[in-house]
């Protein structure tokens, strides 16, 4: 008999590329039909066939509460009550954006958009209407969303200028971003040196989350600020991911350097569509109305999306909700790291604040190279047989994963203990 999955994704093939309205959906580098899910609720969703499964994918990120919180459930109704979009300023838009100045350190001012794709194309923007120059910098295997100026790998050297990752993106576009090694400092100063008075910003995932979790080695991110700051250059942290994820004042707090121009998404949202750019006050006065830069959109600042990004960020601020939240995500990491070494599995894990990485390699990988080298097919079996234990990783083994506040310690013991069995029977 079909599943009713399988129907599902037969008939969407008829009607949608691929089936999906965003690629990682397919399942395409695991193998297997992707699942449609038809509810979620805390750590928990049902997929089409009202099968059950631990959740840590949490829609890529967003859900830091679990699903379908009800202070986030009850702010939604209520604002959707009221109606859906005016596309005019509300009082609900000033909160949210008051908030976000307050709780994160860079940021002065604030422009609310619907998705981190705008956001940092707004931000990118921004930085080249500012400095008046065009290049930029971006490191290999870090994601910003699909702007053409951003879908962009590195070319056969260190420092040579990027190629298009995408068809449709031209040629030109691409060739005014230089893409280096994530983790290499040397590479950024000579690319500063080789392309003196051009480069209008940095854009950088300060934790990396889009090809596994990557974190930045001491002095990175530093030095990165300091040649920004020596060459006139826009520094640009792409948040969208790690804001309100790793700690209350994000990643730049946890890591101590200010940004010149911050993107944020997922978190602020509350599972809504929702994100934001923002940073010096300088800098934002170049954006329209009151500057020459342009950027606008109908459902910016949405009163629905605004209403559940307050209630998110309201719960994330209670006291000892991040301690608790990377407590339990190092719960799960240890523990599948320790679940691995008993059956003799070539397996590392890590985490940072309520995000981890699985690896199936020796040693925590810090570049994209080495992401790759892990052991794609391993994941991909290691995938498989937790999904048949009911347990929902990020089907592809070039994603972080996330931990939610409703993730319970049983949560994450019959997870660790599903791992074992499959670490024994499936990988070895």
């Amino acid at each position: 008999m079909i599943s009713r999955n399988q129907q599902l994704f037969e008939r969407s093939q008829q009607y949608i590329p691929g089936g999906v309205n965003s690629p990682v959906r397919a399942f395409k580098s695991v193998g297997g039909t992707p699942l449609f899910f038809q509810r979620g609720k805390g750590a928990r969703v049902w997929d089409a066939d009202d099968r059950t499964y631990i959740d840590y994918v949490g829609s890529w990120g967003p859900l830091i509460l679990g699903h379908a919180h009800p202070d986030v459930i009850e702010a939604v109704q209520a604002a959707a009550g009221n109606g859906l979009t005016f596309g005019a300023p509300t009082e609900a838009e000033l909160e949210i954006a008051e908030l976000l100045c307050q709780l994160v350190p860079s940021i002065e001012q604030v422009r609310l958009v619907s998705s981190g794709t705008e956001a940092t194309m707004s931000a990118i923007r921004l930085a080249r209407g500012y400095t008046g120059r065009n290049r930029i910098i971006k490191f290999e295997g870090c994601y910003h969303g699909h702007d053409d100026a951003l879908l962009v790998k590195a070319g056969s050297g260190a420092l040579t200028f990027g190629h298009p990752s995408s068809a449709g993106v031209p040629p030109q576009t691409a060739s005014s971003t230089v893409v280096l090694d994530f983790n290499d400092l040397t590479g950024v100063e000579q690319a500063f040196d080789q392309f003196v008075g051009e480069i209008a910003a940095v854009i950088v995932e300060p934790v990396a989350g889009n090809m596994n979790l990557v974190v930045p080695k001491p002095g990175f991110l530093e030095g990165i600020r300091e040649l920004c700051t020596k060459h006139g250059a826009v520094l640009i942290f792409d948040e969208v991911m790690t804001g309100f994820r790793v700690g209350l004042k994000c990643a730049q707090g946890l890591y101590g350097i200010k940004p010149d121009l911050t993107t944020l998404g997922k978190v602020i949202g509350g599972g809504m569509p929702m994100a934001a750019f923002g940073g010096r006050r300088d800098i934002m006065q170049c954006l329209a109305p009151v500057g020459a830069v342009y950027q606008a959109g109908t459902l910016s600042g949405n009163p629905v999306a605004v209403a559940a990004g307050l209630a998110t960020l309201k719960l994330v601020q209670t006291q000892g909700f991040y301690e608790k939240l990377a407590a339990r995500t190092l719960q799960l990491t240890e523990g599948l790291s320790e679940a691995a070494g008993k059956q003799g599995v070539k397996f590392c894990a890590q985490a940072v604040g309520g995000m981890f990485g699985l690896y199936f390699r020796d040693k925590l990988p810090s570049s994209y190279a080495e992401v790759m080298s892990c052991d794609r097919e391993a994941f991909n079996r290691f995938f498989h047989s937790m999904l048949q234990e009911g347990i929902y990783f990020a089907p592809s083994a070039f994603e972080a994963g996330f931990v939610s506040a409703a993730h319970s310690e049983t949560d994450i013991a019959d997870t660790v203990a599903a791992a074992e069995r499959t670490f024994g029977e499936t990988l070895n």
